[in-house]
């Protein structure tokens, strides 16, 4: 039952991560149609800037608001200066324009950072809790809250504001969207800033658990791509759905088969979805015209 419930609360932790990662991707293909494989970048940047930041003595919350603003400019600029000017080019372009970006960053954060691996402090300590056999660290919690409140706030924007009706109205027609006055430019790079935020944080949250360096953003964004292919691509719900079965497929079968196929299974599901379910499970969501 402890061995269970461990894996249970390991697999829930690297999910939640993988959730926002899927968000991520989910924001930027549903405003903008493109599918942003530099979005694991992001996870890198908010990891590295906030680990250097505190280094050079920013206390801890402002080096971690610092990582935000850094990576949302990124992906503002990355909107601006590759994405817009290649406005109406195939979907294949897009995706090499980003897989460009994501070697450019990753190239970057190797000269302006170094290639070791860092680590910040666990934001509460690192006394462990014990709950019935397993044991939880302190951040694991932290990672399962900031996911939970970066979800909701997302939700609340999607659903409650006009900046959430604008992507909306923009995903369903964009000429359409036009005519009644939004200014879908605008909205697009929104969506490459937002996801870039919601990747920055997650890049905060899992830096204390699983350490941070200028390349650990490839293995996340293909996990990510994963979780959102496997929950359905371009819905929210599905995203966050596919990020923690994927992460409870990881970690139930490194306990239970074997930690050496654990980062297999992620690529394992991309096959499975495409040949039985390309849609995912929830598919993508149906939006009405306005």
């Amino acid at each position: 039952m402890s061995e269970l419930l461990q894996f249970l609360i390991s697999g829930l932790t690297v999910g939640a991560v993988y959730a926002l990662v899927a968000l991520g991707f989910t924001l930027v293909y549903h405003a903008a149609d493109v599918v942003n494989f530099a979005q694991g970048e992001f996870v890198m940047l908010g990891g590295m800037v906030t680990v250097f930041a505190y280094a050079a003595g920013v206390p801890l919350p402002l080096a971690a608001l610092l990582a935000v603003i850094v990576a949302v400019v990124v992906g503002l600029l990355l909107y601006w200066l590759a994405i817009a000017p290649a406005r109406g080019a195939s979907a294949v372009s897009l995706i090499i324009i980003t897989i460009g970006a994501s070697i450019l960053l990753r190239g970057a954060a190797q000269i302006v950072f170094d290639k070791q691996f860092h680590k910040l402090p666990a934001f509460s300590g690192d006394t462990p809790i014990h709950l019935l056999g397993a044991v939880i660290q302190p951040q694991s919690l932290w990672v399962l809250g900031g996911a939970a409140l970066v979800v909701l706030t997302l939700y609340y924007v999607m659903e409650r504001t006009l900046i959430g009706k604008a992507v909306v109205a923009t995903a369903a027609n964009r000429l359409a969207a036009r005519l009644v006055g939004v200014n879908v430019t605008t909205v697009m790079a929104l969506a490459f800033g937002g996801s870039a935020a919601i990747g920055a944080i997650a890049g905060i949250l899992i830096t204390p658990i699983t350490l941070t360096s200028y390349d650990v953003g490839t293995l996340l964004a293909l996990k990510g791509f994963a979780a959102a292919m496997l929950g359905g691509m371009g819905n929210p719900l599905g995203a966050v759905i596919g990020g923690l079965l994927l992460g409870l497929l990881e970690s139930f079968g490194a306990g239970y088969v074997s930690s050496t196929y654990k980062d297999a299974i992620a690529f394992i599901v991309i096959l499975a979805v495409l040949f039985v379910a390309p849609q995912g499970l929830v598919g993508r969501r149906t939006v009405e015209r306005v």
